[in-house]
């Protein structure tokens, strides 16, 4: 109730009261003017009661000022925390767009870049795939894959060994040319490694449909590699100039894998004949342990070298000690005479000071000095 008369309402209905107490407060006054009833005592009371209600209008006037200026002070404060939040929540969204915006940009920069990368990986895959066409147009020409064998040959003995441990197209006694000569110490002597890529056989069988087809096919691949096994043994071994084995390259993993997976009677042939088929892994192994042989073996040439040159520096180390003997002589006769110098010096040092000690007497005449007087008498020092 107390809440409800503090409040705008209960003002307003306070007010209506007290505007209807006056209104009968009127008509009484008016109604015992006219009938000439109303005592003193009674106006007096009037009176008080017009004052009373003059007083609570009053109060209630200044509570309802009051009022509304607290309800102006809140709508305000309202007003200014509303204001607050939004222009927060402007500040955030302005953020928020800002940085996806920003993120939306990276995106697309990136995006652009791996874009960029794609189309360089894209001409990077036509260009190879040009580059397969034209390998497979050199492959197809025998003069072209011979050339191909001795170029990957020529690399990877070249990237293995130092230039003076190899020769390529070199010609042996019989006026054979070998793709290329490594020369080794004796023993072995040097090898021969020749370049054979017998394609079309090995494509023949990959070909092959059917199982008659891939026998006729491995037929022609093991006749042909058997033939190029048996030209290396007979044109690239010559006792007494090169080993007693060659080499055989090719330069196809996958022909040497074929070769040695189904034809294992083709590889114990190339064994009797002591021709070492290698593909290009192996070969590079094999290079490697030519390259330790050489490397041993040089270190033997320069063993004895080393042993000559130590025996030379046994005799320069003689004839030092022979020298710091001599020298040591020396030192010793110029001790023995330093130390008879000492004995010298000490010898004159002492007869010194017996001169030192020795005086004549201060009376003696002068004529006594004279030539033909007799020798004045000497008092040493210590006598006195």
């Amino acid at each position: 109730m107390q809440s409800f008369l503090q409040g705008p309402q209960g003002i307003a209905f306070l007010l209506v009261g007290m505007a209807v107490i006056l209104a009968v407060v009127i008509g009484l006054n008016l109604r015992s003017q006219r009938d000439r009833k109303i005592t003193a005592l009674d106006m007096q009371r009037l009176t008080q009661v017009a004052e009373q209600m003059a007083q609570t209008q009053a109060d209630l006037s200044q509570r309802l000022a009051a009022s509304q200026a607290d309800l102006s002070g809140r709508l305000q404060q309202s007003q200014s925390s509303v204001n607050e939040r939004l222009d927060l929540l402007s500040r955030r969204l302005g953020d928020g767009l800002a940085q996806q915006t920003e993120k939306t940009s990276h995106n697309l920069k990136e995006l652009e870049k791996r874009l960029v990368v794609i189309d360089r990986a894209q001409q990077t895959i036509t260009g190879l795939s040009q580059q397969m066409v034209s390998l497979q147009d050199i492959l197809s020409n025998k003069q072209s894959r011979g050339a191909f064998g001795e170029i990957q040959l020529q690399d990877l003995v070249t990237a293995a060994l130092p230039p003076s441990a190899f020769e390529f197209q070199s010609t042996l006694s019989n006026g054979k040319r070998s793709d290329c000569l490594l020369k080794l110490p004796n023993p072995p002597g040097s090898i021969v490694v020749d370049s054979k890529f017998p394609l079309e056989s090995f494509q023949a069988l990959r070909d092959a449909r059917d199982e008659t087809a891939r026998t006729q096919a491995g037929r022609a691949f093991a006749a042909d590699v058997g033939t190029h096994v048996k030209a290396i043994a007979e044109k690239y071994i010559v006792p007494g100039e090169t080993a007693d084995s060659a080499l055989m390259f090719l330069p196809s993993e996958a022909v040497y894998a074929e070769l040695h997976a189904t034809f294992r009677n083709v590889v114990e042939d190339s064994f009797r004949r002591r021709v070492w088929i290698v593909s290009p892994t192996t070969l590079m192994a094999t290079l490697n342990t030519i390259r330790a042989v050489l490397k041993d073996a040089k270190m033997r040439e320069q063993a004895g070298v080393i042993q000559a040159e130590v025996v030379k520096m046994m005799d320069d180390v003689g004839r030092l000690d022979k020298r710091v003997g001599n020298l040591q002589s020396h030192f010793d006769l110029a001790v023995k005479d330093v130390r008879e110098i000492r004995i010298s010096t000490d010898k004159i040092v002492k007869k010194g000071e017996i001169i030192d000690n020795l005086h004549f007497e201060d009376d003696t005449p002068a004529s006594d000095l004279e030539p033909g007087s007799p020798t004045p008498q000497l008092h040493s020092k210590e006598s006195n």
